[in-house]
């Protein structure tokens, strides 16, 4: 116990060699396996990885969009690594991303009198507050029943995304829509571009902010470093006098907070509205880039651009080649997989702490 708490009280692991190396190892093997995958379809796999590097990081437009691309993932990413730091085991990121995509975007079509900073800051609270709320049941399931948040976050993913799309359908509808999504929100609270006409916006740079404030809170809080020292061990924290339920419960309701501010950012800032199947799986993304890059700023921001990058320059990839889309679909899948084997992992050192 004495040398777990003194572990405790060094700073946050930083980024190192050996760190960057187990981050990049997944994405060499998936590169491998895609190029197997190519070269049994006689295809070079040289050339499509150098066209999918051109398309993802060749010019300023490809640069933005892949950025564009990385913002929602990057949200996400932090959401769940705060919620991990203290060995909370949050899925529900996915459904806060939902319900704060849906809330900010009513709030952005529904107050048309505010100005356009005032909206955009409404749309954004309003989202984030959808978010927070939503997690926190579940939050305090865990601190207060000790309901597994695993299963009762990943279940609640499934009430928001189809809460969300009734909501859609039969109150929000746009008027003369043929298809579930909302009205848009009003020019006013659309988020800047940053370097029009690519869709990178403002979004962006509040999720490196956001990013930036996990990395400080971390280091330097007293929460963070809470934070750390139950998610090492909740019993030592306990005995030591920190209130473990009560962090179960902050760090939780914190995740939904930025989920929910996820959620209206690509509203307001890419979308202008909500659609059905607003995220393409953002929450889970950002799952397996938190495992990846272990928690860490710099390993998640590595994690979210390069994600980014498959998914804008797939696209692109697609409508000017031959290349099949799946291809990306294979990519990212292999990539996720040494995710999954990492949370598997955590998961069985939680239950043998238990």
């Amino acid at each position: 116990m004495t040398e777990l708490s003194a572990a405790s009280l060094q700073p946050a692991p930083r980024i190192d060699a050996a760190a960057l190396l187990a981050a990049a190892a997944p994405f060499a093997v998936a590169l491998l396996v895609g190029a197997v995958l190519l070269l049994v379809t006689g295809r070079d796999p040289l050339g499509v990885y150098w066209l999918f590097a051109a398309e993802g990081f060749g010019g300023t437009d490809e640069i933005a969009a892949t950025l564009s691309a990385a913002t929602p993932v990057l949200f996400c990413a932090v959401a769940t690594a705060i919620s991990f730091r203290a060995g909370v085991f949050n899925m529900g990121v996915e459904g806060g991303f939902y319900l704060g995509g849906l809330a900010g975007t009513v709030a952005g079509f529904s107050l048309t009198g505010l100005p356009g900073p005032g909206l955009i800051v409404v749309e954004l609270g309003v989202g984030a507050l959808a978010g927070g709320l939503w997690l926190i049941v579940p939050g305090l399931l865990r601190a207060r029943l000790e309901v597994d948040e695993v299963v009762s976050t990943l279940m609640l993913n499934f009430v928001a995304i189809n809460l969300t799309a009734f909501l859609v359908n039969h109150v929000f509808l746009a008027p003369g829509a043929g298809n579930s999504q909302t009205p848009l929100i009003a020019e006013a609270g659309w988020l800047p571009r940053l370097l029009p006409p690519a869709t990178l916006n403002l979004g962006f740079v509040i999720a490196l902010a956001v990013l930036a404030a996990y990395d400080l809170w971390g280091r330097y809080t007293p929460l963070g470093f809470e934070a750390r020292m139950s998610g090492l061990n909740p019993r030592f924290s306990r005995a030591v006098g920190i209130d473990v339920p009560g962090l179960i419960l902050k760090t939780t309701v914190i995740s939904g907070l930025i989920a929910g501010l996820a959620g209206a950012a690509h509203a307001a800032g890419l979308i202008h509205r909500f659609v059905a199947g607003f995220s393409p799986g953002y929450g889970f993304t950002g799952l397996a880039v938190v495992l990846l890059g272990r928690n860490t700023a710099g390993g998640m921001l590595i994690g979210a651009i390069l994600f980014g990058a498959l998914a804008s320059a797939g696209t692109t990839v697609q409508l000017f080649s031959d290349i099949p889309i799946q291809l990306v679909d294979v990519l990212q899948g292999t990539v996720t997989i040494f995710g999954v084997v990492r949370f598997a992992h955590l998961l069985r050192g939680r239950r043998r702490r238990a």
